[in-house]
């Protein structure tokens, strides 16, 4: 048995399957804790997890409804100041926690490389996004579009070679003060390249293949299913919306966050376009707060998508990597609305997989636009026959198996 420490900063999408993940590597006899920032605690800790509390030693809620400017908030968060300070926040939580291993989420793995190299102990790197150079398509972050084979890897050499030098000084500072020897972030970077350091890809291979030509150690397992959390139950008035009435189109834009003026506009448009298509909606109000009210919406907080979205007739969604998945899981049709980061790029795979209506980007959102994709998604036979038969291909996958025994095995090789 080891201890496993899984590390995460973000949006509850970057969290939830990781909590899949350290369920299944618990079932097969690990002690597995989970780090994170206190507004999951709940989320962690219903799941039957330890959770290690890390603060992000920034004055900055992401979900308060007063913080008007949130673009901004993000970019703080991004600056090597924010990544300094969440960084520094990780390693004071799990400097002298017992672990065999750190599993780190994309957005710890700079603090965590230098935590896990000062005490001597593998980093596993846990990504939902395929980032690293191929041929065969541009890194995630960059959106959808296709730069042809070598334009693909340029991009994401030039783009590691940019995060290198942004994060430079944190890279050293984190260094420095763990005792560590002064080397620089392409160095490491070269270091653990050469190592076939271990990355894991929690997303199947059916909606996107493993490129030929990434190396060893770069492994795409399949999804990692989240777990349902301890005792949860739907609430009495959401089982008897759904039960009132043929199955509701689902729409939410999970951690999108903007103003609350965009907040009150994007409601009264989702209103608006589903009363046009003339379907009943299930409405999430998320980071975004959307709030919509009629006799045949409900709005709704957290409620579990495994357990929601067999029961709607469609998804409409931003398409983060861990709703993109719960869709395809359910069989549904989806229509995107994308703002920035995967989003584009996961958007661009739904189309091409023949499952989504449309792609319409969160600021070109229109009641027109919405309405008329909605009614699609729910009309289309082909995208439903098309989402039905790619769910059962995904069903017969085990993601979570698969990258159970990837880490036992690099943790039996010693190998960083």
């Amino acid at each position: 048995m080891s201890r496993l420490v899984i590390a995460v900063i973000g949006s509850r999408g970057d969290l939830a399957p990781l909590l899949g993940l350290g369920a299944g590597l618990r079932d097969a006899g690990h002690e597995v804790s989970v780090a994170a920032h206190d507004f999951f605690a709940d989320l962690v800790t219903g799941c039957g997890f330890e959770f290690l509390p890390m603060p992000t030693n920034l004055d900055i809620d992401m979900t308060d409804p007063n913080v008007t400017d949130k673009r901004k908030v993000e970019w703080t968060i991004a600056s090597p100041r924010g990544v300094r300070a969440m960084g520094q926040g990780l390693i004071d939580t799990l400097r002298e926690v017992p672990a065999d291993a750190l599993l780190l989420g994309q957005l710890t793995e700079i603090a965590g490389f230098q935590l896990a190299e000062s005490r001597d102990i593998p980093a596993i790197g846990l990504r939902f996004q395929p980032m690293s150079a191929t041929a065969a398509h541009p890194p995630a972050m960059m959106g959808a579009r296709s730069f042809g084979a070598a334009g693909n890897r340029f991009a994401a050499e030039a783009g590691t070679w940019l995060v290198d030098r942004i994060y430079a000084d944190v890279v050293a500072g984190f260094r420095r003060d763990l005792g560590l020897p002064e080397v620089s972030s392409r160095e490491l970077r070269r270091r653990r390249t050469e190592s076939d350091w271990l990355v894991l890809h929690g997303y199947s291979p059916e909606i996107l293949p493993r490129p030929a030509d990434w190396r060893p150690g770069l492994e795409v397992t399949g999804y990692w299913w989240p777990p349902r959390p301890v005792g949860w139950e739907p609430s009495a008035e959401l089982v008897e919306f759904l039960a009132a009435g043929p199955p509701p189109v689902f729409l939410g834009f999970g951690s999108i966050v903007d103003s609350s003026a965009r907040s009150a506009e994007v409601s009264t448009m989702v209103g608006a376009a589903l009363r046009r298509a003339g379907v009943r909606g299930i409405v999430q109000s998320g980071w975004l707060r959307l709030d919509v009210a009629g006799d045949d919406v409900l709005t709704v907080d957290e409620v579990p998508h495994d357990w929601l979205f067999p029961q709607v007739s469609a998804v409409v969604h931003h398409c983060g990597a861990g709703t993109v998945a719960a869709g395809l899981r359910a069989g549904v049709p989806a229509v995107g609305a994308p703002v920035y980061s995967d989003q584009p790029f996961w958007a661009q795979r739904l189309l091409d997989l023949g499952v989504s209506a449309a792609t319409i980007p969160h600021g070109k959102l229109t009641v027109d636009r919405l309405a008329a994709a909605i009614h699609r998604a729910v009309t289309d036979t082909t995208l439903r026959d098309n989402a039905i038969r790619l769910a059962a291909r995904l069903a017969a996958e085990d993601g979570v198996g698969h990258a159970v025994k990837a880490i036992e095995a690099r943790l039996a090789g010693g190998q960083p």
